[in-house]
This record gives C-alpha cells, structure tokens and sequence, in this order.
C-alpha cells in the first residue's frame, strides 16, 4: 500500500515500485470522495487525478463505484480485481465510507488486499478510511455530506485494513486543513488512540508485516 497525505506525494517511485510491471499497468481511480461536489467539480477533480496518474506512465480510468450501488457485491469486486493498482482519492472520508460500503467495494477491497492480488494506493480521505473507525475526524470532515450527496447518514466505522488512524496534512501550512487537523492528532493523543501523522509530501508504504515512512523532500 501507498498511502499519501496529499496526492501523489513527493516519492511517486516508490508507489510504482509496489507493482509488479508498473509500464502502462490499469489504475482504477475511485474518486467517491468527492460525490458531494457538484458535478462540474467533481468531474474537473477525476481528471486532475487521471493527468497526474497518466503522467507517471499509468493508464488510469475512473470506477465510479455509484454505478455499483446496492447491487450484487460479485459486480464490484469482479471490477476491481482487474487493476493492479487502485487510486483512492482524498475529499470527504464519510461520503467515501458510505460508497464504499454501499457499493461492496469495501469487502472487496479487504479480500483483494488479503490476496495480496492489488496495490492499494491514494491520500488524504482514501487513507483515512482504512483506519479501524473514524471517529475525531469528523471534526475536519462533515458528517453531513452523507446526506447531501446520498441522502443517507454517516456512519463512522472505517475499513480496519490498519490499526491505527493516519492524520493528513501535518505541519503543512499550504494546506487549509493542516491546523484542524493538528487538533484532531492532539485529540488521539488525548485518547490514546493509536494514530501515524504525516506532512504533505510524505507517505506511508505498506510491503511486508511494517509500515514504514517516506519523506518528502
């Protein structure tokens, strides 16, 4: 897994590293983390991520995982199985756990990862998601856009693929959330939740039993 603060991060190799034969390899770009934006927004956010991705010799292509909602779960995960690479993007972590769940993606990707059969890759709110439950981040991320983009609420178990919860954005101050967010690391600490922190430009590599951090420069 490569999982970023804030897109690509300042390692791309070591994410194409991760893949087997990273030349031209499918990269699946879910970007239901953005589902509450208007369309034009949302559509002008898939294609940044397809450009960046195109341009590290990727061939990207957005799954839009409502085109799965409550369908058979079979349908996604058969989908998802033919990219070696998924490309989760950031935005609001609660609309992206309610896609995921809705969709079944979220079992299939806890299968496919258990396969070791795809790479795991993205940032900000694609990270979050993994941790064990999400709660604290509501205070950077709405509940509420739940709603407004699927009419439903939030719930605030994440996928549980890592024991910890990663916080985005760091002591990044080009980042307008990088302050909330610092309350929110102060938060688990409070807690003694178990938490990894990164800065923009960092990113955390799964390839074995430990993860490990990469700098940004």
């Amino acid at each position: 897994m490569y999982l970023s603060s804030w897109r690509i991060g300042d390692h791309p190799e070591q994410m194409l590293g991760l893949l087997e034969d990273p030349a031209g390899a499918r990269t699946a770009v879910i970007a239901n983390a953005v589902d509450a934006l208007p369309d034009a927004e949302r559509r002008a956010a898939v294609e940044r991520e397809i450009q960046a991705l195109a341009a590290l010799g990727l061939r990207p292509v957005e799954v839009d995982l409502r085109a799965f909602f409550d369908q058979d779960p079979g349908r996604v995960a058969a989908a998802l199985r033919e990219f070696p690479l998924l490309w989760v993007r950031g935005g609001n972590v609660f609309v992206l756990r309610h896609a995921l769940a809705r969709s079944g993606a979220d079992r299939a990707i806890i299968e496919l990862l258990r396969q070791d059969a795809v790479v795991y890759a993205g940032y900000s709110a694609g990270v979050c998601v993994l941790a064990p439950d999400l709660n604290g981040l509501e205070r950077c991320d709405g509940p509420r856009a739940v709603r407004t983009a699927y009419g439903a609420p939030a719930r605030f178990d994440g996928l549980a693929v890592l024991d910890f919860v990663v916080v985005p954005h760091i002591d990044s101050p080009g980042h307008p959330e990088t302050e909330i967010l610092g309350t929110v690391a102060d938060l688990y600490r409070s807690r003694g939740t178990a938490h990894r922190t990164l800065r923009d430009g960092q990113a955390i590599v799964v390839n074995g039993p430990a993860p490990s951090t990469r700098n940004g420069t």
